[in-house]
């Protein structure tokens, strides 16, 4: 059992704003030493100043674009370097893509920044981490995953579609990794329905998010913080949780054969071995 009384690192993805940055500065404030990753330089150095007003310390800061692979897989080299062992892997890192793109990697948007990405930094921070909490949400009931083609929302693109795509191939991630990786806790969870920066450039996006029941950034990180800092023995690895009780996700995010066929080819779309 890990000893939650030492100081811990703890890297938080899409940490520049949102639910990562609000868990950011939990985590900050809690003690833990926190990493933030983040695609843009600008809204991270702004982030890193936040932290470091609530907490006092300036966070480490990397730059990543979850859009193309070789940036996960230099950070994910940077991170090795500069950490031996990361005690808590928070893969929050997502976006509502509102058109269809292809990455230049060859995937879909979505599919790629919110799971491929995440997938491929916690295969190669394996060694390093000692849990991984997983941004997921409600909107998987609106997914529909094909492990054999993960372009498949490209064909009739909806942008809502391909998100909850995404989000049902985080809960079959979170816990496959946690049946083949044992020693790693793992846990996804849903943060509600937050403001963030999501529908910022939709106005369509914007007017429907009008009438849903927003939370704030902190209140949707509360879950995150909590799984980031419960003793595992209380907890369901490979669990899927939301308001810090572990919930049933729809059938379609709860089938171990497709959550081992997604891993099958999402470590051929990466390129690394199952």
């Amino acid at each position: 059992m890990e000893d939650l009384t030492e100081r811990r690192l703890v890297v938080v993805t899409g940490a520049s704003s949102g639910i990562g940055l609000a868990a950011a500065v939990d985590l900050a404030c809690r003690g833990d030493q926190v990493v933030l990753v983040g695609r843009d330089p600008a809204r991270l150095q702004a982030a890193a100043e936040q932290v470091r007003e609530a907490a006092g310390e300036r966070p480490e800061l990397f730059r990543a674009d979850f859009a193309v692979l070789d940036d996960v897989r230099r950070l994910a080299e940077l991170l090795r370097s500069a950490y031996d062992r990361i005690d808590v892997l928070a893969n929050n890192a997502g976006a509502i893509v509102l058109q269809p793109i292809t990455t230049v990697d060859g995937f879909e948007l979505s599919i790629q920044a919110n799971h491929l990405a995440p997938f491929l930094l916690t295969n190669l921070l394996r060694d390093r981490i000692g849990r991984m909490v997983v941004t997921a949400s409600g909107a998987h009931r609106s997914g529909t995953l094909d492990p054999d083609d993960l372009n498949a929302p490209l064909g009739r693109y909806r942008p809502m579609n391909a998100y909850g795509t995404s989000k049902q191939a985080n809960i079959l991630f979170t816990a496959e990794a946690a049946r083949r990786w044992p020693g790693i806790p793992a846990y996804s969870f849903h943060p509600g329905v937050v403001r963030t920066r999501f529908g910022n450039d939709s106005r369509l996006v914007a007017i429907g998010m009008r009438f849903l029941p927003f939370r704030s950034p902190e209140k949707g990180a509360e879950t995150l913080v909590w799984l980031a800092n419960q003793d595992p023995s209380r907890l369901q690895t490979g669990g899927y949780y939301a308001d810090r009780r572990v919930r049933r996700p729809l059938p379609k995010a709860a089938d171990p054969q497709l959550a081992a066929r997604l891993w099958a080819a999402s470590a051929k779309a990466v390129g690394i071995d199952a």
